[in-house]
């Protein structure tokens, strides 16, 4: 079977820069993801992901370079611009509605589904399409193993199932493109592994571009690896060209260590980082 990376791009950073005031914080970022890959994007504290990933979502505008869909430029597209694209994204705020029930949260991702759009027919400005996009919104949420919740509130649960929720609101989409920004925050090993499987199993219906801390997570479920380092791109290849990488050694640990104390050393390290909430401009 053919390696997904090895397919077409289905979306293309291509040589991006960005600058806020005088400083760069990406320059000339370039990478690919294929239709059904997991692509991850890594990199120390500080390295650019965040800045990265807000570009994709259309928060920051890049001040060279382009972004293409199905080659197409889409770098000028506005957030809410892009689902419309086939490109959904969960961010680490979650930005649930805590007032609309697990499953109206869910619909409103199905907006780009619906004949006048879920959101416009709340507002009574069009057909509502309300039994189809709800029959979607409750087989995501079954998927994910959470359609006990669909009728309860989202500051009502734990954590864990607040980010399923957030997942199922961008999967409903039906997306070609989905985005994940720091998925494995604040999950215990025994559900980081079952987010390890959901994302392989998304890899069917869905390519993936997932930043992300945890090492781990990102060397058993990604097809390909990009490596940041002070905003460029500093590696590129498969988990275990990345693992042996002596540029990745050095951006993550100051100095060169041997490849047999990769695995522990660096999963230390990261695991560590990963417990603060901040990360880089």
């Amino acid at each position: 079977m053919q390696n997904p990376g090895e397919a077409t791009p289905l979306f293309a950073v291509e040589g991006v820069s960005v600058r806020f005031g005088g400083v760069r914080a990406l320059e000339d970022v370039s990478l690919e993801v294929a239709p059904h890959e997991v692509l991850g994007v890594i990199g120390p504290n500080g390295a650019g992901k965040t800045t990265l990933f807000n570009v994709v979502c259309g928060f920051v505008s890049p001040a060279e370079g382009e972004l293409r869909l199905r080659g197409e430029p889409i770098h000028d597209l506005r957030p809410h611009q892009l689902a419309g694209h086939g490109i959904a994204r969960t961010l680490q705020g979650l930005g649930l509605f805590e007032r609309m029930t697990v499953l109206d949260n869910v619909m409103v991702g199905a907006d780009r589904l619906a004949r006048a759009g879920f959101v416009r027919g709340l507002l009574g400005l069009g057909h509502r399409d309300d039994a189809r996009l709800a029959a979607k919104a409750r087989e995501v949420l079954g998927e994910l193993g959470i359609a006990s919740y669909a009728a309860r509130y989202p500051g009502s649960l734990p954590y864990p199932i607040r980010k399923k929720v957030a997942l199922a609101r961008a999967l409903v989409a039906e997306p070609e493109l989905l985005l994940l920004d720091e998925p494995a925050s604040g999950l215990s090993a025994e559900e980081m592994s079952e987010l390890g499987e959901i994302i392989t199993g998304l890899t069917e219906r869905t390519a993936v571009m997932l930043v992300e801390h945890h090492m781990d997570l990102v060397m058993s479920v990604c097809h390909r690896i990009t490596v940041l380092d002070f905003g460029r791109v500093i590696a590129a290849g498969t988990p275990d060209q990345i693992r042996n990488d002596p540029a990745v050694l050095a951006a993550y640990l100051g100095d060169q260590v041997e490849h047999d104390d990769l695995d522990a050393e660096v999963h230390a390290m990261v695991s560590t980082s990963s417990t603060t909430d901040g990360e880089e401009a």
